[in-house]
């Protein structure tokens, strides 16, 4: 799974279906994600200290990452992400529809840089 914490992501499948959000959480394990304001329960608590009015909390519950697409940063669409190899041998994550760099995953490697 190539989405990271903060990532602006838009929801294309489901109740929440074109809501736009900021990734929260990521679970590798179950293959899920948290996104901000997306797939809203409510959570009823009990009078407690550390909650003493009580009542019902609104929280977001974990989606399928499958549910979600990366927003493009160069024209605000959704796009699907790709892995590529930089001249250096360091590996980066990349927008598939504009080709624009997300950053660095991984340090530079030499056996994959390339020679000039």
């Amino acid at each position: 799974m190539l989405f990271r914490v903060d990532d602006q992501v838009v929801v294309i499948a489901g109740a929440s279906r074109g809501l736009k959000g900021k990734i929260l959480k990521v679970d590798r394990q179950k293959n899920k994600v948290i996104v901000e304001g997306v797939a809203r329960v409510y959570k009823h608590v009990r009078r407690s200290q550390k909650n003493p009015q009580g009542g019902r909390l609104s929280k977001e519950m974990p989606i399928s990452a499958s549910n979600v697409m990366l927003v493009d940063p160069t024209n605000g669409e959704a796009t699907r992400i790709g892995i590529r190899y930089l001249s250096n041998g360091s590996k980066e994550r990349y927008a598939k529809k504009s080709n624009t760099g997300l950053g660095e995953i991984s340090p530079p490697n030499p056996k994959y840089a390339q020679q000039a």
